[in-house]
């Protein structure tokens, strides 16, 4: 579970009542998209003919130019999922990362799912007794993605949430 109970109101676009903008909405899915593809090479390495989670994390860049619906977006999530679900290890998480990265057109909050699960593949793949460091790692270089605009939020949002992220995120920045 990645998503809160109660959703956080700036997370929620403001055409439905929440004060997330729709230039904060796309900033977030580049950021997840980021996250996603910086570990999308352990699902092609185990599965190299299948480009479902390729094709979502191309279909939220298609989103966030404007050139796709969300239902289109999110359709493409819901196949990288497929495709993750029946692996394990980096290969799954990685799959599943970019899932919730073509997710975030729909619901902002995916965004650190994008971002946890590929923490998940990185401490998968690590070798044994770095997983920790290694997680640590993955985790600053994606703080170092985040458009500055909105890394306070995103580091709180961490913060709040990373007891139901597995634990995954160093939000000591």
């Amino acid at each position: 579970m990645i998503l809160p109970k109660e959703r956080d109101q700036r997370l929620i676009t403001l055409r439905r009542g929440g004060t997330l903008s729709d230039d904060d909405h796309r900033l977030l899915a580049l950021w997840a998209a980021a996250c996603a593809s910086h570990v999308l090479e352990y699902f092609e390495q185990a599965q190299p003919n299948d480009q479902r989670p390729r094709h979502a994390l191309a279909q939220l860049h298609a989103w966030v130019r404007g050139e796709l619906s969300m239902s289109e977006a999110r359709a493409a999530g819901g196949h990288a999922n497929a495709a993750a679900r029946g692996l394990s290890g980096a290969a799954r998480f990685a799959g599943f990362a970019a899932a919730q990265a073509a997710l975030v057109a729909h619901v902002a909050a995916h965004n650190l799912g994008a971002a946890a699960y590929a923490i998940k593949a990185v401490r998968a793949a690590a070798a044994k007794g770095t997983e920790d460091e290694t997680g640590r790692q993955e985790c600053a270089w994606q703080h170092a993605q985040l458009p500055a605009t909105l890394r306070a939020f995103v580091l709180e949002d961490q913060r709040a949430r990373n007891p139901i992220c597995w634990g995954v995120f160093d939000v000591n920045d």
